[in-house]
């Protein structure tokens, strides 16, 4: 079956109005968050500050019997350049179930501008609707497709600060957005092991808490902090530093033996992963299915990882149909991260995930078996993105 279109397109969702009032706004609307940008005064307050204003990006490929497939990922405009003015003029006519052929082509297609970073994110659209689009023509759900279901259920552990909000919902792993990094001195140092104890108290100590550090640190900060939060029993301490510092992370594995270590979440392609795996600066390994390369590259990721005793924990992976068809189908993979956005108060069923989307219940989650990703999005809801 050969490909006749491939097309960066937008979804526009019906409106969905919630019918619960939130008791109060969710900590992500204003809650401070240490980030690589925190060293300038002007911006540091909230990352809405100085991200992009670019919105996802969807891909639809469509085979010669008119079945579609739909992929997503992240920085809108240039992205979608990337795959209309390129990936897609050169895949077309393609056979569109020779998932790693196309791969391997895009990963090298896309050479002489970078395969990282913004192309990185085009090819994980494309990858993941031609997944899409594969299980759709077989009528299997991906997960099937790739060697079936490793267990019943996939135990979800929860990102966000509304921790009591958390609790509620079923979560029995939390993890939190560390408020404060280096450029808060001593008093952020105190501060941010004022909120790791208050959480460590709210959830006991029969759950699991981890920090996200989100690129904010330096080695030194990074070492001091864990140090001072030994008590706390963190199960990780999760992307300390800038993900291009090759060096810094070696020499954080050092000076840390005792502390779990995860990141990867801006590491782009199959290539930094190896590298981690071969110089052991990482307990853990935390690609994003919808920026790394999509579920062609998180697979290799997770063969190499698997051989090396490594566990991979896709970032967000809850949060999308892709993340949870390729983690219940992973062995290396047991954990889905469920990122919480909703306020306080507002059923997941009136605010969280995709038509046709599976959704977290009491801390598990079992995906749509439907064919493909199971998401339930109609084609009047898409159009080209200009």
């Amino acid at each position: 079956m050969k490909i006749v279109d491939i097309r960066a397109v937008r979804l526009t969702l019906p409106p969905r109005p919630s019918a619960t009032a939130p008791r109060r706004a969710s900590w992500a609307e204003d809650a401070e968050v240490a980030n690589p940008m925190s060293r300038y005064p002007r911006v540091k307050r909230h990352r809405s500050l100085w991200l992009p204003p670019w919105e996802n990006v969807w891909c639809k490929v469509t085979a010669e019997d008119g079945t579609w497939g739909l992929g997503m990922t992240a920085h809108g405009r240039p992205v979608a350049a990337v795959i209309d003015d390129h990936l897609a003029p050169r895949l077309l006519g393609e056979d569109c179930l020779a998932v790693e052929t196309l791969a391997d082509m895009m990963f090298r297609l896309t050479k002489p501008y970078g395969s990282t970073g913004l192309a990185s994110y085009a090819v994980s659209a494309v990858d993941l609707a031609l997944w899409d689009l594969r299980g759709k023509l077989l009528g299997q759900p991906v997960y099937r497709l790739l060697g079936g279901p490793t267990r019943e259920r996939i135990f979800c552990y929860c990102t966000g600060n509304d921790v009591d909000w958390y609790r509620e919902l079923g979560f029995r792993a939390f993890k939190l957005a560390c408020p404060y990094g280096p450029a808060d001195g001593l008093d952020g140092l105190k501060r941010n092991e004022e909120f790791v104890a208050r959480a460590r108290e709210q959830i006991g100590d029969e759950a699991e808490l981890m920090l996200d550090c989100w690129m904010a640190f330096d080695v030194e900060y990074a070492v001091r902090l864990a140090e001072t939060l030994r008590p706390y029993r963190l199960k990780w301490l999760e992307e300390c530093l800038i993900p291009e510092d090759f060096d810094g992370h070696v020499e954080l594995r050092e000076r840390l033996p005792w502390q779990t270590l995860a990141t990867g979440e801006h590491w782009y392609t199959h290539v930094p992963f190896g590298w981690a795996i071969r110089h052991g600066v990482a307990d853990i390994l935390q690609p994003d299915i919808n920026w790394c390369g999509g579920l062609t590259t998180c697979r290799r990721i997770a063969a190499a990882a698997d051989a090396a005793g490594v566990t991979v924990l896709l970032h967000g992976g809850g949060n999308t149909a892709f993340g949870q068809h390729f983690t219940y189908a992973t062995p290396s993979s047991p954990w889905l991260e469920c990122f919480i956005g909703p306020p306080p108060g507002v059923p997941l069923e009136e605010g969280w995930g995709l038509p046709g989307q599976a959704l977290p219940r009491d801390g598990w989650l079992v995906p749509s078996d439907a064919p493909g990703f199971g998401l339930e999005l109609r084609e009047e809801w898409l159009a080209p993105f200009f």
